[in-house]
């Protein structure tokens, strides 16, 4: 199953059943139970997917995950300084104009390409590289740092603009 991301930025995100053993310790046989989709279903059975919040833990992964199944050919993110320039500025306006949509900034860029794998780097990193991430863009166009929460719902926001 693949990773769908919503409009509102969560993502729903496959989970493992889990693994029962049969027996005691005496080398019994392992099953897994599957169930439903989380929220469908009837009482005892297993969700077999995740909703996961910006910010929430393992999300920042996810979303990596999620934007290399929309092209899976694609190489290892690279992050060039002009592309990581320009990735701070677009994440800084589209913070700054919460109501605005992105797709105008994300047209505006230069070099599409450089600033998607600046910021697909920066999600490669996990938690702590945004989080330094969101410092580097305070530091650099001004304002107040940005939660990780909300970088990597923008950074998400850029990435679905630029993969449609």
């Amino acid at each position: 199953m693949d990773i769908v991301r919503n409009a509102d930025g969560t993502l729903v995100v496959p989970v493992d059943p889990p693994r029962h053993h049969d027996g005691d310790d005496d080398g019994g046989t392992v099953s897994t139970d599957a169930g439903d989709v989380a929220g469908e279903g009837g009482h005892g059975e297993v969700p077999t997917t995740r909703l996961l919040h910006p910010g929430e833990g393992g999300y920042d992964e996810a979303l990596s995950e999620w934007d290399l199944q929309q092209n899976p050919d694609r190489q290892p993110a690279v992050s060039t300084v002009s592309g990581r320039q320009e990735a701070m500025t677009l994440v800084h306006a589209v913070a700054t104009s919460p109501d605005e949509p992105v797709a105008p900034a994300v047209e505006a860029l230069e070099d599409p390409e450089a600033s998607g794998e600046a910021l697909r780097h920066v999600l490669v990193g996990g938690v702590h590289s945004v989080e330094d991430f969101a410092a580097e863009v305070a530091e650099a166009e001004g304002g107040d740092t940005l939660s990780a929460h909300q970088t990597t719902k923008i950074i998400g926001e850029v990435l679905s603009e630029l993969d449609s």
